[in-house]
């Protein structure tokens, strides 16, 4: 058994990055996510790392180009309008095939916004947000532990396949604080990869990391390298968390916080004879689709949930592919659901069909 301790969500993720090895932290502070900076200012220097607050957003997600490139293990962490700022940076570091940590502790927009927890930058994260075709590797955490247990997930996906990952969290599970495990985990076993820019030596030439391909042919071949990579991906790191879909009528479909409320939803219904599952995506990219298109064979309909106005259900609709039909239920703004509006949602739609 790992350390055990009482940690808000945004603690125990920056205590997971100094345990998991990260080198150097570069970002700006944001609410909600500032006590990831504040954590780390204190305790990742005196353990040895290196936190810089940069003078914006766009400045800290350069120089996590920059030092990703010299082979360092680094992570950035903001939230919605600072990761908006980042999106260029973020592109050049997916077609350079850098491995870095990226967080995004959502809140309420557009635009400025609210401080009050959101999952509205869905699309921002798992379709691009940059300019290309790129992917991020987006992983959905529902809990404080998550939050630490993801990071150490995070880096090791990042080395695995030379691609930034995101963690999409929000607000509230930021703020929110529980009881967090560490595990045990030995961050010296990571070497400095033999691709970093550390140099010209006695054994090989300079590297060279770039995103620039002038030659529309050699900007082809790079596309072709990163499809292919997705592809492999897509193939071998999805993960979800299924909860009593087996005898399920009604799946609900649900991410992040949205899916600890659907779970208590799911919980009362059941209580009342209503058969309703949960399906909860811990990956958002890699997308869960086989499982949801195979459910489909077997259940009544879906009820997706989310706190924004529809993104996510998107992609179920893809994947559930006209099998049956795919319901939505949203709040936006920073609004979070209750149990009993997704209660009250499953009994008219129990009305309908």
């Amino acid at each position: 058994m790992g350390e055990i301790r009482l940690m808000k969500g945004n603690e125990a993720l920056a205590e997971a990055a100094i345990r998991a090895g990260c080198q150097a932290y570069f970002g700006y502070p944001i609410t909600p996510q500032s006590e990831v900076l504040e954590y780390l200012s204190k305790e990742m220097v005196e353990r040895g790392g290196i936190v810089l607050q940069a003078e914006s957003e766009v400045a800290s997600i350069n120089m996590i180009y920059g030092a990703a490139g010299a082979g360092a293990r680094v992570m950035t962490t903001s939230s919605s309008p600072g990761i908006s700022l980042m999106q260029e940076g973020i592109s050049y570091i997916a077609s350079a095939e850098l491995p870095c940590l990226i967080v995004n502790v959502q809140r309420g927009g557009p635009g400025l916004g609210t401080i009050q927890p959101s999952q509205a930058d869905y699309f921002q994260a798992t379709k691009g947000g940059g300019h290309g075709d790129y992917h991020l590797i987006v992983l959905a955490p529902n809990s404080v532990q998550e939050m630490a247990d993801f990071v150490f997930d995070g880096f090791d996906l990042a080395d695995k396949y030379r691609n930034p990952v995101m963690i999409l969290a929000d607000g509230a599970l930021g703020q929110m604080m529980e009881k967090v495990e560490f595990k045990e985990y030995d961050p010296s076993k990571r070497t400095i990869p033999a691709w970093a820019t550390t140099g010209k030596t006695k054994d090989r030439e300079r590297n060279i990391i770039t995103s620039l391909f002038i030659e529309p042919e050699r900007m082809e071949l790079q596309n072709k390298i990163l499809q292919e990579k997705y592809a492999k991906i897509c193939e071998t790191e999805v993960r979800y968390e299924s909860i009593q879909t087996d005898d399920a009528d009604y799946i609900l479909v649900a991410y992040g916080l949205s899916a600890r409320i659907c779970h208590k939803a799911q919980q009362l219904l059941r209580k009342n004879g209503v058969k309703v599952g949960l399906l909860r995506p811990k990956t958002l990219y890699p997308y869960p689709y086989k499982i949801l298109n195979e459910l489909a064979d077997k259940v009544k309909s879906f009820l997706v949930v989310e706190m924004n106005a529809g993104q996510m259900v998107e992609d179920v609709r893809l994947a559930v592919n006209g099998k049956k039909q795919v319901y939505f239920f949203g709040k936006m703004g920073g609004v979070i659901p209750t149990p009993e509006d997704i209660v009250n949602e499953i009994n008219k739609i129990m009305k309908i069909s």
